[in-house]
């Protein structure tokens, strides 16, 4: 039998089908191809994710049922703590970003396939960008805290706030936010990627950056929902900023084991 939708042999049931979303992308064909695109993607999904930790961050201060899912609740961030993070981010991303998302853009334009890609073929994919990238960002981050010239000149400034909120996770330097966005940007390359794939791992990555950053640790975080204390989650990350000496990998947390740089997160 074959798949109603896609008509590809039937191997998922049609509602685990891709290609009803694939084509709802391919109707934005002009925007998707619009050089603007890729900075407008990024900087609109950065900030859907935290404006729920920004009402969060408003409202916890009035609701103490709020409140004790805060992972350090003696600090709040406030409106003029919150303005500058916003501002450098736009900034950085008409000012930097842009160009170079457009220059990308100019060189390897899209190419938006008539097919959707297999559910189980993307689930793989994003799966294994989001290791290489915690790989990858761990390496990174770990030798910017052991050699003191670029901690000082490129990571200091993510360090600015010991008890981070959701705005905090793009407040750093230009060389930083370029670096990773690299990273992440060469992963869905490397493994050939289908466009959905790429989309729904960036949209991924940017949330677990922003959760990472949010200063919560609420019933659904990511890290409750991963067995064995695999995924470190927000304690973990929180605990990186509190100390600075442990905790270096993004997400996940066997580098941090195996290179003898874990610290246990704050109890909630």
């Amino acid at each position: 039998p074959t798949c109603h939708i896609c008509n590809r042999a039937l191997c998922l049931p049609p509602w685990l089908c891709l290609q009803f979303l694939w084509d709802f992308v391919r109707a934005q064909e002009t925007l998707i191809m619009s050089p603007f695109f890729p900075v407008l993607f990024s900087f609109t999904a950065y900030m859907a994710f935290c404006l729920p930790y920004i009402a969060l961050d408003f409202l916890s201060t009035r609701l103490p049922n709020l409140r004790k899912y805060k992972i350090q609740p003696q600090s709040s961030p406030t409106l003029g703590m919150m303005v500058p993070c916003f501002i450098q981010s736009v900034y950085h991303h008409v000012v930097w970003i842009f160009p170079v998302t457009f220059l990308h853009w100019y060189w390897k334009p899209t190419n938006l396939p008539v097919m959707a890609p297999e559910l189980p073929q993307v689930l793989l994919q994003v799966g294994v960008c989001l290791l290489l990238f915690d790989f990858e960002y761990f390496l990174w981050h770990l030798l910017h805290h052991r050699v003191p010239w670029l901690y000082k000149t490129i990571h200091k400034v993510h360090h600015k706030h010991i008890s981070t909120f959701a705005l905090t996770t793009q407040y750093s330097s230009v060389w930083e936010l370029l670096s990773l966005g690299f990273f992440a940007a060469i992963n869905p390359f490397l493994l050939g990627c289908h466009p959905l794939t790429e989309m729904i791992f960036f949209l991924v990555n940017i949330w677990l950056s922003v959760e990472d950053h949010s200063g919560y640790d609420l019933p659904w975080s990511t890290h409750r929902l991963v067995p064995f204390g695999w995924y470190g989650g927000a304690p973990h990350h929180d605990l990186h900023h509190l100390k600075f000496k442990s905790n270096y990998a993004p997400y996940f947390t066997h580098w941090d084991r195996l290179f003898g740089t874990y610290t246990e997160s704050h109890p909630n």
